[in-house]
């Protein structure tokens, strides 16, 4: 998803003329991003864009306010927002950082998110700016997205990043839930029988 495609996807799905303002504004003084972020969900709504799948209309808002920061200004800016957001604009600030020129700035709003107990956090750290994770943390929450419930689907790059020291882990896991006579999702199943193909080939 890219900043043009956020910005077709919200046309006719909220105030035009109110973020079109708060464009400006956040171009010309930065600071004031820390007033039109909250605003985002009262003013452009909540609703999923069928034009940006995954994406809901605040959530857009929020990341093209964030593209319209100057680039020094950017990854202090994100981590101030992500600290003080609740869980809709965290989820934000973490949807955005690949748009953004962060570099591996933004790792540790990862790290806090995928700590958390919150299902659509965990899921929005593990897109594609997770590649920036190292593959011992990148495992961890893989397996806390199978822990918590939160579909593979959710995982960026899964099966480029699955490996056999992934498999191991998975496969311990569905071994304690089947002595404890639960199943492992349907998904993590399908990943499994995947990565063990491969290790056979």
């Amino acid at each position: 998803m890219n900043p043009e495609r956020l910005r077709a996807a919200l046309r006719g799905a909220s105030d035009p003329s109110w973020l079109d303002d708060a464009l400006r504004a956040v171009t010309a003084d930065p600071r004031t991003i820390t007033r039109f972020f909250p605003a985002a969900g009262r003013r452009c709504g909540r609703a999923a864009l069928a034009e940006a799948p995954g994406w809901t209309a605040d959530e857009a808002a929020r990341a093209l306010l964030l593209t319209a920061l100057p680039a020094d200004e950017v990854a202090g800016q994100v981590d101030l927002l992500y600290r003080h957001g609740d869980a809709a604009e965290k989820r934000a600030v973490l949807k955005a950082l690949p748009l953004l020129p962060v570099g591996a700035a933004g790792v540790p709003l990862l790290h806090d998110a995928i700590r958390t107990n919150d299902t659509r956090l965990v899921a929005a750290a593990l897109g594609r700016y997770a590649r920036h994770l190292d593959a011992s943390m990148w495992r961890q929450a893989v397996l806390k997205c199978v822990f918590m419930g939160v579909p593979l689907a959710a995982v960026d790059a899964l099966d480029e990043r699955a490996d056999g020291e992934l498999a191991t882990m998975l496969a311990g896991l569905a071994d304690e839930r089947a002595a404890a006579g639960r199943d492992m999702p349907a998904d993590v199943i399908d990943l499994l029988t995947r990565l063990r193909a491969i290790q056979e080939a």
